[in-house]
């Protein structure tokens, strides 16, 4: 054996410590030495019980000595024990029978259930010693429910009523939270908020990136509770100047939309169109109209978005001959602009109810197709009713961040993820690992792409600023048929303003709102459609993404002049 493998010799003065007091035998004091093996032990039994119970005693002990003394009393050997039988075979523990269906949905779990422990070949139902001794792992027993009582019955209904309402998701989320405006007066300024909103991480709602914050820049930030107890003092110890638009986000939340006006949401005879309705709530107001008015609509869907729900297209016209000229109108790009999806349903509405006795309603749609599409993000629409009201992007997953979703108008091939985009996964701007990587996109693009000898004109929906915006958004430059464009945007605006004396803005979106590439309305003018807009409808920062359903009424009847005017100039020759 060698010696660096054998055991190292303990000093003696280890093993008396003054502190610990350890005191080890001495057999550690060897170098070698081994512990001594125990002496073998010797089979002892209990002296002999006194008086006449001696024989009894033996006779039960040890049977074989019968007749005979006690073995250590007369100094013979012990007998031999008997060898050990075979143990018992393991207990194992059985569940009880299987508990019949249960009689409402969701089964009853009792943590702590009831067990048998059973050794093989004994009857499962008795338990033989202690239960103790079954070692058996814990799962739990589903116990069937109780049945509840009749009266208790509405009251269940009720309360699944409430369950059943989008909003109740944003109940207490943002209790707290803030909407503020800051507009930097010089550079510092300017550097002191982008660094403090990049590392806050907070909601920016203009712009929608810290890219586009420059000198002047009106600035809508939402600020979480706790981020606005630093975020404000830091502001102040600055000498910057904020407003405060919105004191309490939750309380905008609730009286945005509530369960006042939900009764006529649902109702497709007497269709609400002055309130927000939910994605499952378009979809079947867009059934209903396709069965009622098969004559004017058609619908169809392009494609299925992430999360596999269709994407649903009405086509609306009066179909005189097979070739018509068209028009693409599309809302809620960006999930959390409601105003958007309201107007989308909106101008159908008027379509339908007007057509017999408007006569530019008649000459447009006898004239031309409109294609509609209320909801283009369908999946981020849905998770802004369900989870996050202010959710921007699509809901599609990224394999290295946990962050989800893509800007689905930063996704167009055209300039992508070139300035006013983002290639962070987690920003508001993010646009995709690659162009046309949102199934929504890619969906919308085919379809104009297929049909662009047809449409003429590309219209799309956003909030909030009050513009009219036309190309190009991703470079300062003019557009070939700028005078066309400009003169249908002049016109449109000022019919808007007529309505409720609403001022709009109109357009180049790089020189009007900001640079962003990638957009639905660069990528629709580059492939040949000549008319390109994009409005954001009210308001200018009151109450943001919040308008009111209120404020549905006036919005959509002023944009609704607006687009009548841009369609009749389609319908002209412009030189």
């Amino acid at each position: 054996m060698k010696s660096h493998l054998l055991p190292w010799r303990v000093p003696t003065a280890a093993l008396h410590h003054p502190t610990f007091g350890l005191s080890l035998p001495p057999y550690h004091t060897q170098p070698f030495a081994r512990r001594p093996k125990s002496p073998p032990r010797t089979p002892t039994y209990p002296p002999p019980p006194p008086g006449g119970a001696v024989a009894r005693h033996l006779q039960r002990r040890h049977p074989q000595t019968e007749g005979r003394g006690h073995p250590q009393a007369e100094g013979r050997t012990p007998p031999a024990q008997p060898s050990r039988r075979r143990p018992p075979p393991a207990p194992r523990c059985l569940l009880p029978p299987a508990p019949p269906a249960p009689l409402l949905p969701g089964p009853r779990l009792r943590s702590a259930p009831r067990r048998l422990c059973v050794r093989g070949g004994r009857h499962p139902g008795r338990v033989p010693g202690r239960t103790s001794r079954c070692r058996c792992r814990s799962r739990p027993l589903i116990m069937p429910p109780r049945r509840l009582p009749a009266a208790l019955l509405p009251l269940l209904c009720l309360l699944c009523l409430q369950a059943a309402l989008p909003l109740r998701a944003h109940r207490g989320r943002y209790a707290g939270d803030k909407v503020i405006r800051v507009v930097p007066e010089s550079e510092r300024e300017t550097q002191i908020l982008k660094a403090a909103f990049n590392r806050l991480k907070v909601d920016l709602w203009q712009p929608s990136s810290t890219f586009h914050i420059v000198e002047g820049t009106v600035t809508d930030v939402r600020v979480p509770q706790n981020t606005s107890r630093s975020l404000l003092p830091f502001l102040q110890q600055a000498n910057i100047q904020y407003t405060i638009l919105i004191s309490d986000l939750q309380k905008a939340i609730e009286n945005q939309t509530g369960l006042k006006s939900y009764r006529n949401r649902r109702s497709l005879p007497g269709y609400n169109y002055e309130v927000y309705h939910s994605l499952e709530e378009i979809q079947d107001w867009m059934h209903h109209l396709n069965k009622s008015h098969s004559d004017l609509v058609h619908m169809f869907s392009v494609g299925k978005s992430y999360e596999g729900r269709p994407l649903f297209v009405l086509k609306l016209g009066k179909r005189a001959r097979p070739y018509k000229k068209a028009v693409w109108i599309d809302c809620g790009i960006h999930a959390r602009e409601w105003i958007g999806p309201a107007f989308c349903q909106w101008f159908v509405k008027e379509a339908l109810q007007t057509y017999q006795t408007d006569p530019t309603m008649r000459r447009m749609l006898t004239q031309l197709y409109f294609y509609i599409m209320p909801v283009f993000n369908v999946d981020g629409y849905h998770f802004s009713w369900t989870n996050d009201r202010f959710w921007r992007k699509t809901r599609s997953k990224n394999s290295r961040f946990p962050c989800h979703g893509v800007d689905a108008n930063r996704n167009w091939k055209v300039k992508w993820c070139d300035e006013g985009a983002s290639f962070h996964p987690c920003d508001d701007t993010y646009c995709g690992p690659y162009p046309e990587s949102e199934p929504e996109v890619k969906a919308v693009a085919h379809f104009l792409r297929k049909h662009r000898k047809q449409i003429k004109a590309y219209l799309s929906f956003h909030a909030y600023a009050q513009m009219l915006l036309y190309p190009y958004s991703y470079k300062y430059a003019t557009i070939p048929n700028f005078s066309c464009v400009e003169s249908a945007a002049y016109n449109a605006v000022n019919a808007l303003q007529s309505a409720y004396g609403v001022r709009y803005r109109y357009g180049p979106a790089s020189s009007t709102l900001y640079v962003s590439s990638g957009s639905s309305m660069d990528w629709a003018y580059k492939n040949g459609i000549p008319y390109a807009f994009a409005f954001e409808l009210r308001d200018t920062g009151h109450f943001g993404f919040l308008l009111p359903e209120t404020l549905i009424k006036p919005t959509c009847t002023e944009t609704m002049l607006a687009v009548k005017n841009i369609t009749l100039h389609l319908l002209k020759k412009c030189h």
